[in-house]
């Protein structure tokens, strides 16, 4: 802002001697007094328009770069790159393609909450919907012996858990697709290996029906099992996806995201932080 000030003061500094210049010159012709006289009142005039207008022209630079240096950002992970009144969708089954969506609930336009559910983490605690209730969390499907697009997810997930790692109001939550390998103690190795912080990112196991049911009816994230594409071999119970969700406060989707793609991973973020705003939970 003063870098445009003292612009403006410039180019007025300018025209004013500019003016001057032209007031002298036009007095060295005596036998034009009265036109030298109207000259320069109409030059004085002038000056005082051209003034006027870089005074609203540089105003409002000014207060377009303040409003673009309060919303935005060129950083994607900025905090800053919405306004304040950005509020996020609300997803219903209806949204989502309906290869991922259980039949029974396809046509739900609203009102689409998470289940409740019973399942054990990585320190052997069950966790239930009550434990999430009231927190904006997000949650993935996993195995611990994935070698694809798992640790890419999981490493994206770590960036995630450090951002709000401090916010007693925000959880990560990562579901196993291979219970029958995932036990409590090997998802808590997994857990150390991305240095979790085991009270604010919670490894999940449980039964098979339990977990795809969590990720078909509550989640939307999952094929039917009469999908073809639903086995996903002897690697894991059923097909897990690069899909992370965002779960607000209620238990409401909020938002769907590649999470082997970083960009998409800082729109998590950003989204994040709407939803604290949104839910009274800032700093």
């Amino acid at each position: 802002m003063p870098f445009l000030i003292g612009v403006f003061f410039s180019f007025s500094e300018f025209f004013i001697e500019l003016i001057n210049v032209l007031v002298e010159t036009n007095k060295s012709h005596p036998f034009e007094e009265l036109e030298s006289r109207n000259f320069t009142e109409s030059l004085f005039k002038m000056s005082k328009t051209i003034i006027a207008f870089l005074a609203i022209l540089f105003a409002g630079i000014g207060v377009a770069t303040y409003l673009n240096m309060r919303h935005f950002s060129d950083d994607p992970d900025s905090t800053s790159n919405r306004s304040e009144n950005n509020r996020l969708n609300i997803f219903s089954p209806f949204d989502v393609n309906p290869a991922l969506v259980d039949s029974k609930i396809q046509s739900q336009k609203k009102d689409h909450t998470i289940n409740d559910f019973s399942l054990v983490n990585q320190l052997g605690d069950t966790i239930t919907k009550a434990d999430v209730t009231g927190k904006i969390f997000v949650t993935d499907f996993f195995f611990t012996t994935c070698g694809g697009i798992c640790p890419k997810m999981t490493t994206q997930l770590q960036r995630v858990h450090k951002e709000f790692i401090s916010d007693p109001n925000f959880m990560v939550i990562s579901h196993t697709v291979n219970p029958k390998v995932d036990t409590v103690e090997v998802m808590y190795k997994y857990a150390e290996r991305f240095e979790a912080d085991h009270t604010k990112w919670w490894f999940l196991t449980g039964s098979k029906e339990a977990l795809y049911t969590m990720a078909r009816k509550s989640y939307l994230v999952v094929p039917d099992k009469a999908d073809p594409n639903f086995d996903h071999g002897a690697e894991s119970d059923f097909i897990h996806t690069e899909n992370f969700v965002l779960i607000d406060p209620e238990g409401r989707i909020r938002g769907m995201y590649d999470g082997t793609n970083p960009t998409d991973v800082s729109e998590l973020i950003q989204d994040v932080y709407d939803l604290k705003r949104e839910y009274g939970f800032d700093d």
